[in-house]
């Protein structure tokens, strides 16, 4: 499964966490282990899932930045590409062999936008989201400069409250002028309703997308009536999926987290009330961490503190332990909270990170697990990829 790491030179708790064919507990941590056999259930499922409403799942790459785990994705889910956020994250799954990449974002500084049209030179489907008619002249004129094209999807603000526009009429001349332009293609829209994705009740969360499913669905309309088709329509995720995937309307889902589960999107609830930790994926990405202070009776330290991790959507949670918890964290020490005394130095626990997304962009490989063992080491291959 190792698709493109070396190892050569690579010495073990200097460079590097593990390497394939160690026992797990020897492990140097922190560092993030991935559940192989939880991520291949997770990815299966959401594509099953996607097949069988007859959407595509494009994945959203920003939450792993890894190119081993989108090509797992493109294996065992069928998944059709990836979604990035910035030019350099496409550029590294471009790179990876990833075919189709999607920047579901806006991109305006004109050093990047010459970035993004070079991307299909790296062999690359290089599409791109647009809110706003002065950004298409400087797509175009750097598509037209290097003899590529780039698609484009208007993006609709439905709820999130950050980028897109937010009227039919406004969707409809968008487009118009992407068809319009040399370079470009219109492919499409945007429509991820992020804002409601962490809305703990069912029905909370299906009666913000009910609108933003009526927002898409008028505009696909209008565009049509325009003799503009849409061969995406996007928006999705884990906490929605199965509202856009049923709704008619979208024909592709951008899922991320669905594959790795963290503790905030663990808490949300599905339609019969259940945590969807439970009832739809699984926590299959832990930060590994080791007991490294014990001189307090009631509190045990371990070595995985804030640059560990990100804390922006609360603390990680102890995996399969409820006879301790972790309470706080300062740079580089987590504080666990054992009042029973049942830890010792040394003792590995499994914390379930509070938002996988940022986690992962602090660490530089992936440990992949099964049965004990070490199986893979994976970089996280455009972590620190931001402009």
């Amino acid at each position: 499964m190792n698709t493109h790491a070396n190892f050569d030179g690579l010495e073990v708790g200097y460079d590097i966490p593990a390497l394939p064919g160690m026992d797990e507990a020897d492990i140097q941590t922190p560092c993030l282990v991935l559940d192989l056999d939880a991520l291949e259930r997770n990815i299966v499922k959401m594509g099953d899932f996607a097949r069988a409403v007859g959407v595509r799942h494009r994945v959203h790459g920003k939450m792993h930045k890894s190119v081993d785990v989108a090509k797992l994705q493109e294996r065992l889910g069928g998944s059709c590409g990836v979604c990035c956020q910035k030019v350099s994250e496409a550029e590294v799954f471009a790179r990876g062999g990833i075919r189709d990449v999607l920047v579901s974002n806006q991109v305006r500084d004109k050093a990047k936008i010459d970035r993004l049209a070079r991307l299909p030179k790296l062999g690359a489907r290089a599409i791109v989201c647009v809110d706003d008619p002065a950004n298409v002249a400087d797509l175009s004129a750097a598509a037209v400069r290097h003899g590529t094209q780039i698609e484009c999807l208007v993006e609709i603000d439905c709820g999130a409250g950050r980028c897109g526009v937010t009227s039919t009429p406004a969707v409809v001349a968008l487009a118009k002028a992407i068809a319009a332009a040399p370079g470009l293609r219109f492919a499409g829209i945007q429509a991820y309703q992020g804002a409601m994705q962490h809305m703990d009740r069912y029905e909370d969360r299906k009666a913000k997308i009910d609108i933003a499913v009526a927002m898409v669905k008028d505009a696909v309309d209008a565009l049509a009536a325009e003799g503009l088709t849409c061969d995406i329509v996007g928006g999705g995720g884990t906490g929605s999926y199965y509202f856009e995937g049923n709704s008619g309307v979208y024909n592709e889902l951008q899922c991320g987290s669905y594959a790795f589960m963290d503790a905030d999107y663990g808490r949300i609830l599905d339609k019969d009330g259940n945590r969807i930790d439970q009832t739809e994926f699984e926590n299959a990405l832990f930060i590994l961490t080791s007991v490294m202070s014990h001189v307090k009776a009631d509190r045990a330290i371990c070595d995985a503190g804030l640059k560990a991790q990100s804390v922006d959507s609360g603390l990680p949670v102890i995996f399969g332990r409820t006879d301790v918890k972790y309470i706080k964290c300062s740079d580089e020490h987590g504080v666990i909270e054992d009042s029973q005394g049942v830890l010792k130095v040394g003792d590995k626990l499994r914390l379930v990170p509070g938002h996988c997304d940022p986690t992962c962009n602090v660490h530089d490989w992936y440990v992949g697990v099964r049965n004990g063992k070490v199986e893979c080491v994976w970089p996280v291959s455009a972590r620190g990829k931001a402009y």
